[in-house]
C-alpha cells in the first residue's frame, strides 16, 4: 500500500550512489553498482518512449512517478504536483503506471495510457486521481466522460496498442522491483529517489535541490 513518510531523511537515496539509504533501496544500490548501470537505470526510467509524459521545452528537471490510480497517497500527491507544475514551467513529468491494488487499477493504467494516443492523457489522469478511490469500470467510464475522451477511439486504439501498453507496464514493475520499491506513490527525481509520499513543501525542496544550478 501507499505510505507517508515520516520525514524526507528517510527513504531518499541519490541515484548518483552517494547517499543510498540502505533498507528501502538495498536491491537498487545493488544493480547499480558501476556509473555506467545508474546511467542506464536513469535513461530507462526517464525515457522510455511507451508511457505518457508531460515534457515543456526548456525542462531542467525530470520527475518520474510510480502511481496506481487507487492509491489515496497517490491522488494527495497528484494534487501537489500539479499544483507545482502549474507555476513551475521547467518540470518535466513521466507518469509510470504501477497498478499494483488489482485489476480496476490495472483497466485504469491501461486505459489513461491509451488516451494520450488521442491526446486526453492530461485530462483523463486529473479526472482519474478526482474520482473515487475504488474505481469500477463505470466509475472509468465516467472519469473518461468527463475528461471528453472518445470512448469508441480509446477501445480502438486499446486494440491496437495494447501489446506495446502492456509492455510499457511490465517495464515499470520491472523497473519497481530493482529499485526495492514496496508501494504507491514512489518518485524518482532528478537523482533523488525517494520510496514513498512527500507533501508539496518537501516536493518542492528536492526538486529545488535537483536544479543543474545547485549540483
Amino acid at each position: 500500500m501507499g505510505r507517508r513518510l515520516a520525514a524526507v531523511a528517510i527513504g531518499i537515496a541519490a541515484l548518483s550512489g552517494l547517499a543510498w539509504s540502505p533498507a528501502p533501496v538495498q536491491a537498487a544500490e545493488t544493480a547499480m553498482a558501476s556509473p555506467q548501470e545508474r546511467a542506464r537505470m536513469k535513461d530507462a526510467l526517464a525515457n522510455d518512449p511507451g508511457v505518457p509524459s508531460l515534457a515543456p521545452q526548456g525542462y531542467d528537471v525530470t520527475i518520474v512517478v510510480f502511481s496506481d490510480y487507487q492509491c489515496p497517497y497517490c491522488r494527495k500527491f497528484h494534487a501537489d504536483l500539479k499544483q507545482l507544475t502549474a507555476s513551475d514551467r521547467k518540470l518535466r513529468v513521466v507518469y509510470r503506471d504501477w497498478p499494483i491494488f488489482g485489476a480496476a487499477s490495472r483497466e485504469a493504467a491501461r486505459v489513461a495510457m491509451a488516451s494520450r494516443y488521442q491526446g486526453r492523457h492530461a485530462a483523463f489522469n486529473d479526472a482519474l486521481m478526482a474520482g473515487p478511490v475504488k474505481l469500477d469500470p463505470a466509475a472509468i467510464r465516467q472519469a473518461a466522460t468527463r475528461a471528453k475522451v472518445d470512448w469508441a477511439r480509446l477501445q480502438a486504439d486499446l486494440a491496437r496498442h495494447g501489446g506495446e501498453i502492456d509492455a510499457a507496464l511490465q517495464r515499470t514493475a520491472r523497473l519497481a522491483d530493482t529499485l526495492g520499491l514496496s508501494g504507491t506513490p514512489s518518485l524518482v527525481i532528478g537523482d533523488y529517489l525517494i520510496p514513498g509520499a512527500i507533501d508539496g513543501a518537501t516536493l518542492r525542496s528536492v526538486v529545488a535541490k535537483s536544479r543543474p544550478a545547485q549540483k
